[in-house]
C-alpha cells in the first residue's frame, strides 16, 4: 500500500517511468509518506543514510557509478540544507541527481511550527531546476504537478548533466497508507539532437506513421520560411495545418486559418470526429481561445512540441514529447520518411472550415477591421495591438505578403504602437497599425518621439472603452457602476494629439465616411505625412453584432 497523497504517487510513477532507479533515503517525520512508498517499489534500490551530508555525497557515487541521476530524499526543514554541499557538487561536476524535500504547508512557513524554512529555491543557481509541488485537490493540480516532475526529471540530463530539487508541502495526515497501486501517469519525453541514425529517432517515425489524423498547430513566428518544392506534397497531404495570421508564412502548404470560428460551429460529435491522433507543433503564442478549449477537452492521443530550446511548453494540457531541434529542419526530415497511407483527415478540416462564412456586417468594428486588411497595398506590414483588434483580423483572409506583428508574449496592451512605430522607423514597407482606443490611449506616448516616417498609417477604432469586456460572460448582468470601470468608459478623441504630432488626421463616424477615407488611408502612394484615422462606432452595437455572428455559426 502507499500514499494516498496524489503529489506523492505522482512523483514516485514518474521517478519509475523515467528510469532513475536508485533511492538514498533520509530518516524523518514530514517524508515518511515519501520514503514509505518509494521503499515500496521493487524496481528502486534504496539505501537508508541518517546524516544527509553523507547521503547526498552518497546519492553522488551512486550517480557516478551508474551514470543516470539517482534521487536521495529528505524530510522538511534544516534537513534540507544538509544537502547543499553534495548539490554544490553536483552542479559542478555536472552530476545528474534528483533532490526531494518534503515540506510543511506554505500557510505554516515562518509561523513557528517546528521544522519549517522556505524551502522552494532555497539552492539558488546552484541547481538547473527547482519545483515546488502543489498539494492536488483539483484535475489542474494534478496536471500541474506531473508536468513539473516531468520538467524537473527531464532537466538533469538536459544541456548539460547537473541536480534538480523537488520540493514536496503534505499536509496531515500524512500517514495514510490506502493507494493500492501507483497510478498511469503521464511521460514527458525529450528527444535532443535527431539524426536518421538514432535508434530512438526510428522510434519516433514508426510511431508517427502509426497515426491516421495528424495536425500541426504553428504559433507566432517573425520570419518568412520558403520549403523547397519537393517536401511540400507529402507534408501537405499527410497533415491538416492550422495557423494564424500571426504565424506568418512557415508552412509547406496553404493553411486552415478560420479554425477559431470554424470549431465554435462545431457540434459535440463533429468536434469528436475532428481530433487529431497526432498533434505537432512549433512556433510561439496562439490567440485562439476556442483551440486551446477544444485540444484541453478533446486531447489528441500524443503531443509533439517542436522547438530548438527544447522547453517544455503544455499549453493544451497533453504534451508527450519535446523535440529539440529547429522545427523546419525537422519538418523536412520526416517529409520522406512517411508512409503516405491514405488519410482524408486535411480533406475533412479543409471542406468544413470552407463553408463558414467570414462576417459580412454592417458598419461596426469587426467590419473595419476586414475592410482594411481586404484592402491593404502589398507588400507592406500589418501591426495589430492586442484585445479585440488581433482577434477580428483573424476572421478575415489576408495576403501572404503582409508581415504581421503583435506583442502577443504578455497579450499586453500597452507598447503596442510603441513597437509598431520602431518597427516602421527601421522598415521600408508602408506600415499599418491596427489598435482599439485603450491600447491608443495607453500607449500615446509613443507618437511624442520624433522618429516616425510618412510609412506609418494608423487606424485608431475608438468605441469609448474595452469592447472586449462587454462579451464577457456574465457581463450584461452586472450593474451600471461597476460597468463603466470594468469597461473604461471615457470620450476622448486622437484628433488634437494626432494633428500637433505632425500627422494627417482622418476621421470616420459612419459607412459613408469610413469608406471615403479607407480610399486614401490605404492607397499605395506615399503621402507627406504619417495619417491616422480615428474611426468611431458604437461599442453596444459591435457586441452585439460579434454575438450574433457567433451565434448564427451554430446553424452551419
Amino acid at each position: 500500500m502507499y500514499s494516498d497523497k496524489k503529489s506523492i504517487l505522482q512523483l514516485v510513477a514518474l521517478l519509475k517511468a523515467h528510469g532513475v532507479r536508485k533511492m538514498v533515503l533520509c530518516p524523518g517525520s514530514r517524508n515518511a509518506a515519501i520514503v514509505h512508498t518509494l521503499a515500496n517499489i521493487e524496481d528502486f534500490t534504496c539505501y537508508s543514510i541518517t546524516d544527509e551530508r553523507s547521503a547526498g555525497f552518497f546519492a553522488i557515487g551512486l550517480s557516478l557509478q551508474g551514470g543516470g541521476p539517482a534521487a536521495v530524499c529528505c524530510t522538511s526543514g534544516s534537513a534540507l540544507l544538509n544537502l547543499h554541499p553534495a548539490v554544490a557538487e553536483a552542479f559542478y561536476q555536472q552530476i545528474p541527481l534528483i533532490v526531494i524535500s518534503a515540506d510543511r504547508p506554505a500557510a505554516w512557513i515562518g509561523q513557528m511550527d517546528g521544522q519549517t524554512l522556505p524551502q522552494p529555491n532555497v539552492f539558488g543557481s546552484l541547481v538547473k531546476m527547482s519545483v515546488n509541488l502543489p498539494e492536488v485537490q483539483t484535475e489542474e493540480d494534478e496536471w500541474y504537478c506531473n508536468r513539473l516532475i516531468n520538467e524537473a526529471i527531464l532537466e538533469t540530463t538536459h544541456h548539460g548533466k547537473g541536480p534538480v530539487h523537488i520540493n514536496v508541502p503534505i499536509s496531515e495526515p500524512i500517514y495514510r497508507f490506502t493507494a493500492k497501486e501507483l497510478p498511469d501517469v503521464r511521460v514527458i519525453t525529450r528527444y535532443q539532437g535527431l539524426n536518421v541514425y538514432d535508434r530512438d529517432y526510428k522510434e519516433l517515425i514508426e510511431k508517427l506513421n502509426g497515426f491516421n489524423k495528424r495536425m500541426v498547430v504553428a504559433g507566432q513566428m517573425s520570419l518568412i520560411y520558403q520549403f523547397d518544392k519537393k517536401y511540400i506534397k507529402p507534408l501537405s497531404k499527410n497533415f491538416v495545418w492550422l495557423t494564424e495570421h500571426l504565424s506568418n508564412q512557415i508552412v509547406p502548404t496553404e493553411p486552415i486559418k478560420n479554425f477559431d470560428v470554424a470549431i465554435s460551429a462545431m457540434d459535440e460529435d463533429r468536434q469528436k470526429q475532428m481530433v487529431p491522433d497526432l498533434l505537432i507543433t512549433y512556433g510561439g503564442h496562439i490567440v485562439s481561445k476556442q483551440l486551446k478549449k477544444y485540444l484541453r477537452n478533446h486531447p489528441p492521443k500524443e503531443h509533439w512540441h517542436i522547438s530548438k530550446d527544447g522547453k517544455v511548453v503544455d499549453l493544451f494540457g497533453c504534451l508527450t514529447t519535446v523535440i529539440e531541434m529547429d522545427p523546419f529542419e525537422f519538418l523536412e526530415k520526416i517529409a520522406f520518411l512517411l508512409d503516405n497511407k491514405p488519410t482524408n483527415y486535411p480533406l475533412m478540416w479543409e471542406n468544413w472550415c470552407k463553408i463558414i462564412p467570414e462576417p459580412s456586417l454592417p458598419y461596426s468594428q469587426i467590419s473595419v477591421t476586414g475592410d482594411l486588411i481586404k484592402a491593404l497595398p502589398t507588400p507592406c506590414a500589418l501591426h495589430l495591438a492586442n484585445s479585440s483588434t488581433v482577434r477580428y483580423a483573424q476572421l478575415f483572409p489576408l495576403s501572404t505578403d503582409v508581415e504581421v506583428c503583435c506583442n502577443r508574449g504578455v497579450n499586453g496592451i500597452e507598447g503596442s504602437l510603441s513597437a509598431a512605430i520602431g518597427y516602421a522607423t527601421a522598415s521600408d514597407k508602408l506600415n499599418f497599425v491596427i489598435i482599439g482606443d485603450l491600447s491608443f490611449f495607453y500607449d500615446m506616448n509613443a507618437l511624442w518621439c520624433t522618429h516616425f516616417n510618412n510609412n506609418l498609417r494608423i487606424l485608431l477604432i475608438n468605441n469609448e472603452g474595452g469592447e472586449i469586456f462587454h462579451t464577457l460572460p456574465g457581463m450584461d448582468k452586472s450593474g451600471g457602476t461597476s460597468r463603466k470601470f470594468i469597461t473604461a468608459e471615457h470620450q476622448t478623441s486622437a484628433k488634437g494629439w494626432a494633428e500637433e504630432r505632425g500627422f494627417t488626421y482622418l476621421r470616420a463616424t459612419n459607412a459613408e465616411e469610413w469608406e471615403e477615407a479607407l480610399t486614401t488611408f490605404a492607397s499605395a502612394e506615399e503621402n507627406p505625412k504619417p495619417m491616422l484615422l480615428e474611426v468611431m462606432t458604437d461599442k453596444a452595437e459591435d457586441t452585439t453584432l460579434l454575438r450574433e455572428y457567433y451565434k448564427s455559426l451554430k446553424n452551419k
